[in-house]
């Protein structure tokens, strides 16, 4: 069937916020295994392995790009490239009234080798919309937002999108930047997503209620922006995936 003289080109990169550092990685880990191991308990609520994500594929998602090969993917390259990260930061204000998640202009911890003025704290876990409103009864994605993600942080990440979409390299989303780490997907079940059936989901009340305050990662530096390739990959000699970078930059 020919396509459709419209339709949109398929996804092939994102921009993103790799949550997964030197830093953070004891931290995600271990939450993050203590999760998977109770919520796919036959005793517990039984969801299927494979719905948790793998702790490598963890990011914050700033927009989604369709870029053809070379002249594309060298463009996003080059604005990406040109961000002034800092100077984006500064022009937000105030700081001073921030949270260390949300924005603290020093760190707080001291911790050698890491200057980034801004940390990230992912607290507690909520249900994706799937159409007007969530329904946490049949739920397909549960994702940990950022704490504080409404001050600077947030703004932060929205210049950054902006100057993507003003380069052109991004379509504009009226719906808004919704920050997210996504630990639940059914899509990635076996046979949990068909264009002929339903969309696998579950009843994901309990969970949420159980891991409302839950901390996966507490005061990590902001270390990288980066693009990458849509569809993480297998990690060879491990159980763990990650996505393709294809560019990337340091705080």
């Amino acid at each position: 069937m020919p396509p459709r003289p419209n339709a949109r080109p398929s996804p092939t990169h994102f921009l993103c916020i790799p949550l997964v550092t030197s830093a953070s990685r004891p931290q995600l880990s271990k939450s993050l295994a203590s999760f998977k191991s109770d919520v796919t308990s036959p005793d517990s609520f039984a969801i299927p392995t494979d719905a948790v994500r793998p702790l490598g594929t963890l990011h914050l998602t700033l927009g989604i790009m369709s870029l053809a090969k070379d002249e594309g993917i060298n463009k996003a390259t080059e604005v990406l490239n040109n961000l002034k990260l800092r100077e984006i930061l500064a022009g937000i204000a105030p700081l001073s009234s921030e949270t260390p998640s949300a924005g603290k202009a020093q760190s707080s911890t001291g911790t050698p080798g890491t200057d980034s003025p801004l940390r990230i704290t992912l607290r507690g876990l909520h249900c994706m919309k799937s159409g007007p409103r969530a329904d946490p009864s049949k739920a397909s994605v549960l994702y940990a937002p950022p704490a504080h993600g409404e001050g600077v942080f947030q703004t932060f990440c929205e210049r950054i999108r902006a100057t993507f979409e003003e380069a052109g390299v991004m379509e504009k989303d009226a719906r808004g930047l919704l920050l997210h780490a996504t630990i639940v997907n059914t899509i990635y079940v076996k046979g949990g997503w068909s264009k002929k059936g339903p969309k696998l989901t579950i009843d994901a009340r309990d969970i949420l209620d159980r891991y409302d305050d839950y901390v996966w990662m507490e005061d990590v530096p902001l270390e990288k922006i980066a693009i990458c390739r849509m569809g993480a990959k297998k990690i060879e000699g491990t159980d763990d995936e990650a996505y393709e970078v294809e560019a990337e930059i340091d705080f």
